[in-house]
């Protein structure tokens, strides 16, 4: 079996094809939770900290003082970003949670189904028993 041939059965397998699902669902998924975090929580976030946008706190590691981030890279300066880190601090957690929440519902789902009761014997099973026990009498 050729190269080809082997790749040609790995790709069309489903788990292949599952897991590529997945990820581009997560890829726009994680968008998502990104415009949410940037363009809905965090701007009253920073409303209520005192009008900050939490991507622009820095501290210059260079020693000088800039207006704002942008001014720092521009003139080179090293910084420390962490007001960026924060924002994808929160963006993870919101990931997180809704994963969770997620997994949570599907394990509730799984449950509900296992939990529910087994269907009895078919009508021939019922029939071949009531035949066999009339014969065991006789």
């Amino acid at each position: 079996m050729g190269v080809f041939q082997e790749f040609k059965e790995f790709a069309s397998k489903g788990n292949v094809v599952d897991l590529a699902v997945g990820v581009i669902i997560g890829g726009a998924f994680g968008k998502i939770v990104s415009s949410f975090v940037e363009d809905i929580v965090m701007p009253p976030i920073g409303l209520l900290v005192g009008r900050v946008d939490f991507k622009e706190l820095y501290v210059s590691l260079s020693g000088g003082s800039y207006p704002s981030l942008a001014e720092a890279k521009k003139a080179g300066a090293v910084t420390l970003n962490y007001g960026n880190f924060l924002q994808n601090v929160l963006t993870f957690l919101i990931v997180a949670f809704s994963v969770f929440l997620i997994v949570k519902g599907v394990n509730r789902f799984k449950r509900a189904q296992e939990a529910a009761p087994p269907a009895g014997p078919s009508e021939e099973v019922q029939l071949l028993t009531e035949i066999r026990d009339s014969l065991q009498t006789k």
